[in-house]
């Protein structure tokens, strides 16, 4: 219940911490979903690629990539770009747009390792295209997330 001082000005629960925490909160729920669904996305396409003969068998250590490491990798890098989300909430004037073009930017630069691995081509197209699915699930996620905190 609101109630008026001397001054004139309403006083009433202090909205500016809960508001804050309440933001945090639902970006961080948010963006834990969308991580979750980055990681079924990924693992799911990973899984089609290798159902239609792509090995991911990367030469440097001749091993092949297992369908669980491409969603704990995922998973990873989701919650890092939650993180950064995070972050630019709390300390950036704009943080929708901040976001987008930090992780594009990031995006771009995690498409230079699958092309240096020396993989065939078949690998080295499907860990491009996963880096891309997984993108694709969590940017716009955190961008709509963090437009609805901010406006």
């Amino acid at each position: 219940m609101n109630s008026m001082n001397e001054t004139g000005v309403v006083a009433g629960p202090a909205s500016g911490h809960t508001s804050h925490t309440h933001r945090l909160r639902g970006l961080a729920g948010t963006g834990l979903l969308g991580t979750l669904a980055a990681m079924v996305a990924t693992t799911l396409a990973a899984a089609l690629a290798r159902a239609v003969g792509v090995d991911f068998e990367v030469p440097d250590g001749g091993e092949t990539i297992p369908l669980s490491g491409f969603a704990v990798v995922t998973g990873f890098f989701s919650v890092v770009g939650l993180v950064i989300a995070v972050a630019l909430l709390r300390w950036s004037a704009r943080p929708a747009k901040r976001f987008v073009w930090t992780a594009v930017s990031l995006t771009a630069i995690s498409l230079v390792p699958p092309l240096l691995s020396g993989a065939n081509t078949a690998t080295t197209t499907a860990l491009l295209g996963l880096h891309l699915v997984s993108a694709t699930v969590m940017i716009p996620t955190l961008a709509r997330s963090l437009r609805t905190r901010t406006d």
